[in-house]
């Protein structure tokens, strides 16, 4: 599976989500409450308080996997760079918390996203916010820029993790933080699953391990790294994201069984790079 590849079907696959929520608003699972469907993944990642602070329809959108604004301790007068800003409710709810003084970007590649997400932001009342269009890949901001970079479940849709890490390592400033949410594996993941591409778009199949991440932040030149388990998922949860992906799910499903969780990565930039 190329990169082209991955990348073409996320785009895809992000695209439809964000025209549904926007013509129908229904969720980007296909149905109209914020609960996150049922999936083990997306479901109950914000609070009430969160919830009720943004406009319905980015919290339909939302297919991340973790909270990563309830915990990267974002501070008032910082810059925040949220990779993959999707519906943008990352990005709406660090801009509060930045403010006043502060600032937060929202990075994301399709169009379709990038509308629904500026619409929001426009029901918000929220002005401390800009959406770039661009690559988490190549990111279109200067070196040295950024306080804090936060993702919730994107890393893990690119093709070119190392990449990616070493962009949000130039743009940080020295001393900045990185503090996001990823599907991370434990022990072996069965190969039918990391080659479909279905399973990429839906954050799993693309999973690092915790080595594996552990190994790409410390090659990118981050420091301070640590993997908090936020979510662990076990036999009932595999079938769920497993059915009508193609794959035999009896089969698979017990060897997945405690592999897959969800964790906050945090990492930090040296102050004297």
């Amino acid at each position: 599976m190329s990169t082209t590849d991955i990348k073409d079907a996320v785009r895809e696959r992000y695209g439809q989500a964000a025209l549904r929520v926007r013509g129908s608003g229904a969720s980007c699972c296909g149905v109209s409450s914020a609960g996150g469907c049922g999936d083990p993944i997306s479901s109950n990642l914000y609070d009430a308080s969160e919830a009720g602070s943004v406009p319905q329809q980015a919290m339909l959108a939302s297919l991340g996997c973790g909270n990563p604004t309830a915990l990267a301790q974002l501070r008032p007068g910082e810059t925040v760079l949220d990779l993959g800003s999707g519906g943008g409710i990352d990005v709406l709810l660090s801009a509060r918390r930045v403010a006043p003084g502060g600032k937060a970007y929202g990075l994301d590649m399709t169009d379709e996203m990038l509308a629904l997400a500026r619409e929001n932001q426009r029901k918000s009342g929220v002005t401390n916010v800009e959406f770039l269009k661009g690559e988490i890949e190549n990111i279109p901001l200067p070196d040295n820029s950024i306080d804090v970079i936060i993702s919730n479940c994107v890393i893990n849709l690119s093709g070119d993790k190392d990449r990616v890490l070493r962009e949000a390592f130039r743009v940080l400033k020295p001393g900045g933080r990185l503090a996001v949410s990823d599907v991370i594996t434990r022990g072996e993941v069965p190969e039918p699953i990391r080659r479909d591409i279905l399973l990429w778009v839906g954050c799993i199949a693309g999973a690092l391990s915790d080595a594996e991440y552990i190994a790409k932040l410390e090659k990118a030149g981050f420091a301070a790294i640590s993997i908090e388990p936020t979510r662990l998922y076990h036999l009932d949860d595999a079938r769920v994201f497993l059915t009508g992906k193609g794959i035999d799910v009896d089969a698979i499903a017990p060897q997945v069984d405690g592999k897959f969780m969800s964790g906050f990565v945090r990492a930090s930039k040296p102050a004297a790079a």
